[in-house]
């Protein structure tokens, strides 16, 4: 697959501008104000080529010659509009991580990101995704919190050959890293949901098959995420994203969506905002375009810490990004609408037992913090199929979800799950405990995630047995938030911290009480010198929910019990 330059593909900019700001915000490297030369390296890079060119390039050279013949442009940039980052070098503490440069840090082998689109997946490509791990990746696979499927120690000669796989599947790499739109997320129950609004699927796929990979969006600020739903549950993180369609029943009676814009976490986490109209769903394939536009056009370019579009909709406010919105990308004016509806339980995940519309049953099932291997993917494969199912999908929490069961098969299905340690009546902190990559893989992080997560559920599980209360634990492994720590109710932001004997080690800046709706929705909040070392967690977290057992009132979730706290308590 080849595309245009940049140059060559980039469409003309609309010939009205209502909103062309001189001064300052010319400065941002804005495209719709006529800044055009690119005003840091990133932007020089993807100038020079389109980082869709560099697919050729690892297929005819990288792939013949080795990671040696690798430019170092295509290797730390380009590389990722094909889904793919180098490693960690192995050995190498978190006290060296944003000291080494790239290149030391640097490994020969790489993480291949698998986008799937609203975390759907045949069982054809399940088995796909597992022998490829298991031939090419040491038989390890990451579900991550974006439904995309992670492999790691890929080298660079088998490439092209797990694309060739993917391809024939209906699978790709394409986009799933990037200054690009990134893996669309979605309901991994839409169109069976027996409580969905709206049936998001056909307009997820929709966008998916129009847009990514076209080069009139491959040359974005910076990454753009985007999340389709129509789930009661709301199940998509709506609030995180740059833009999401929400499900709603309109003013007339008739299911649409609900647009959010400007979402995102990482060091300055901003919730998205409600432009306040409905969107038909025949709407949403073009309301895309035009939000992804603007961000295109109008997002700043200057500074990559500043260039995310919640910078872009924070500055502007929603009635202004509406109005060039309708005035000069759609051309028409949308309605207002309604506003989503907040599930009564406060859950927002698919984990458990659930009767379809169709009379028939999914089950939702959580793998430890998403780390599986292409073994266990393959005996999830053989179980959903000897259970009479065609699809197993992922979710935004790092679980997966086996559907179409009959429900005598249910229970079958249930244990045999069980038997292989992937349990769809999880304690909470087997549902309810995330984690990154960390610093097993990843060149930002600085303490280990995955494994000790794992510990931790393990260690929780056996101290608090019957603990009872709805309880989220996000690991990550430095400040990006790729597991999301300010949104849990105890978020957990790797770092170096001092501990009893002075000595600096890896530990974690504590987050308390974070959230999305139920009505405490909200970043958590740092309490002045709350860090806890590495071999600490164990304890604080079982401290923490003994003091919630002891001073809770009738029917108060931990979390609330978080946000009435004495500071004294929580520490």
């Amino acid at each position: 697959m080849s595309a245009p330059t940049t140059e060559e593909a980039r469409p003309a900019i609309p010939p009205r501008r209502i909103h062309a700001e001189r001064g300052k915000a010319r400065g941002q490297g804005q495209w719709a104000l006529g800044t055009r030369e690119p005003l840091n390296a990133s932007e020089r890079m993807k100038k020079d080529d389109d980082g869709l060119n560099v697919r050729r390039r690892i297929i005819d050279i990288y792939s013949k010659s080795g990671f040696d013949s690798i430019d170092p442009a295509d290797l730390r940039g380009r590389f990722r509009w094909m889904g793919l980052y180098t490693q960690r070098r192995p050995g190498i503490d978190g006290g060296k991580t944003g000291v080494l440069e790239p290149e030391e840090l640097d490994d020969r082998y790489f993480m291949l990101r698998v986008r799937i689109p609203g975390g759907r997946l045949t069982i054809e490509q399940l088995r796909t995704i597992a022998d490829l791990s298991t031939r090419y990746g040491r038989d390890l696979a990451d579900i991550t919190d974006r439904q995309n499927v992670q492999l790691h120690w890929v080298r660079i000669e088998d490439v092209p050959a797990i694309w060739e796989a993917l391809d024939a599947v209906g699978l790709s790499t394409l986009e799933a890293c990037g200054d690009t739109p990134r893996n669309i997320i979605g309901c991994p129950v839409g169109g069976i949901d027996a409580d969905e609004v709206v049936d998001p699927v056909p307009h997820l796929l929709d966008i998916q098959a129009r847009y990514v990979g076209d080069p009139a969006f491959s040359n974005l600020p910076r990454k753009y995420k985007t999340a389709v739903t129509g789930c009661g549950a709301l199940c998509t993180v709506h609030e995180i994203n740059d833009i999401s369609f929400v499900g709603v029943v309109g003013p007339d009676g008739v299911p649409g969506f609900d647009l959010w814009v400007g979402g995102g976490l990482s060091t300055n986490p901003m919730l998205a905002q409600r432009l306040g109209v409905f969107v038909a769903p025949e709407q949403v394939s073009e309301v895309w375009v035009g939000v992804t536009s603007i961000f295109r056009d109008y997002g700043y370019r200057r500074l990559r810490n500043r260039a995310r579009m919640k910078f872009l909709v924070s500055d502007w406010g929603v009635e202004k990004f509406r109005e060039v919105l309708e005035k000069e990308y759609l051309g028409y004016a949308l309605p207002d609408g309604p506003a989503p509806v907040e599930p009564q339980d406060g859950r927002r995940d698919h984990v458990g037992v659930h009767q379809q519309k169709d009379g028939r049953f999914y089950v939702g099932f959580a793998p430890r913090v998403g780390r599986l291997s292409g073994s266990k993917l393959t005996q999830i494969a053989d179980l959903a199929e000897a259970h009479g199912s065609d699809r197993v999908h992922a979710t935004v929490e790092q679980k997966m979800v086996i559907l179409n069961v009959e429900q005598d098969r249910v229970e079958s299905l249930v244990e045999a799950l069980a038997a292989i340690d992937l349990q769809a009546r999880p304690s909470v902190f087997r549902r309810q405990t995330m984690a990154c990559t960390g610093i097993e893989f990843c060149k930002l992080a600085i303490v280990e995630t995955k494994n000790r997560a794992s510990e931790l559920i393990d260690e929780l599980e056996r101290r608090l047995p019957d603990f009872d209360s709805s309880l989220t634990i996000n690991l990550n492994g430095c400040p990006n938030s790729c597991a999301r720590f300010q949104l849990a109710d105890i978020g957990l932001k790797g770092s170096l911290v001092t501990n009893a004997d002075g000595e600096r080690v890896g530990g974690y800046q504590v987050h308390l009480g974070g959230g999305l709706g139920g009505g405490n929705g909200g970043f958590g909040r740092k309490l002045r010198g709350l860090k806890i070392t590495d071999d600490e967690i164990e304890d604080y977290v079982e401290r923490l929910a003994r003091r919630y057992l002891d001073q809770r009132e009738p029917g108060e979730r931990f979390t609330a019990w978080l946000h009435r706290a004495d500071e004294a308590d929580l520490q």
